[in-house]
């Protein structure tokens, strides 16, 4: 019976074998399959939420629109899903806003909020400052000084000059001027706060906000303060600059608060 036992085994544990690395490739071939959907769909649905962001910073989507999904997918030629997807990242960042069973609209602007972030920016803004003053070392010190030059070449805005450029490179000025406080959580409560404060610029800018005073000369200042060490006259002046800048935007709000 034992070789009776020993020949029936020969054959059967060598196809429980194969069958058993058949599957095993199976199972792989298709986890490997559905990774690649995973990996291409959050790619696909930041492409639209960047798509949908830039409509909204240039005015092509309005604050308090509607968005429809259906509609949405005409316009950018991509499935629901990612359409939704890039909403809810949207709302993340407070450009979009979602309501259950009900939809989603461009978030709308006022003035109680821009002086909620203006106020918020304000405070960390100069603790961010003050430390990064105090602790900034020859790296931070040729950031800002290679921020502030790559700003002053375009000099002022004007209808000659990008928009999108100028703020992209005023922008990285204060980011090259906060990062050197080496304080993680500060500066990405300072980046958060920014990035929405970047749509109400943007909104006071496609409605006729006056740049004229917003040139390099008040970096300049800035720039100089900080890298002479003065930290208290640095951060009184990036203040008032701030400050300024959410006067400028909230005398477009009201306009067009009247206006309509």
């Amino acid at each position: 019976m034992s070789n009776i036992a020993s020949f029936f085994s020969t054959l059967y544990y060598p196809a429980i074998v194969f069958r058993t690395v058949k599957i095993y490739w199976c199972c792989t071939s298709l986890i490997s399959r559905n990774e690649e959907h995973i990996v291409s769909s959050p790619t696909l649905t930041d492409k639209v939420s960047k798509m949908i962001r830039q409509d909204i910073l240039t005015a092509q989507l309005l604050p308090g629109q509607k968005l429809v999904v259906a509609e949405l997918k005409n316009k950018y030629e991509v499935g629901a899903s990612p359409i939704r997807e890039a909403l809810v990242q949207l709302s993340w960042t407070k450009y979009v806003v979602l309501e259950p069973q009900k939809g989603c609209w461009v978030a709308p602007v006022c003035v109680l909020e821009l002086t909620d972030l203006f106020d918020s920016l304000r405070l960390v803004a100069a603790g961010l400052l003050q430390k990064a003053i105090t602790i900034g070392d020859e790296m931070w010190e040729l950031n800002v000084l290679t921020s502030y030059h790559k700003l002053s070449r375009l000099k002022v805005i004007n209808q000659e000059h990008d928009c999108d450029e100028w703020e992209e490179r005023q922008l990285q000025f204060h980011v090259a001027l906060l990062e050197g406080a080496n304080s993680k959580n500060m500066f990405a409560f300072f980046s958060d706060l920014i990035q929405q404060i970047k749509r109400y610029r943007y909104f006071a800018l496609t409605h006729g906000m006056d740049t004229s005073s917003e040139d390099a000369e008040e970096y300049e200042i800035i720039m100089k303060l900080v890298l002479s060490k003065n930290a208290e006259k640095a951060a009184e002046k990036y203040d008032q600059y701030l400050h300024r800048t959410m006067l400028r935007i909230q005398s477009v709000i009201e306009q067009q608060s009247h206006a309509a």
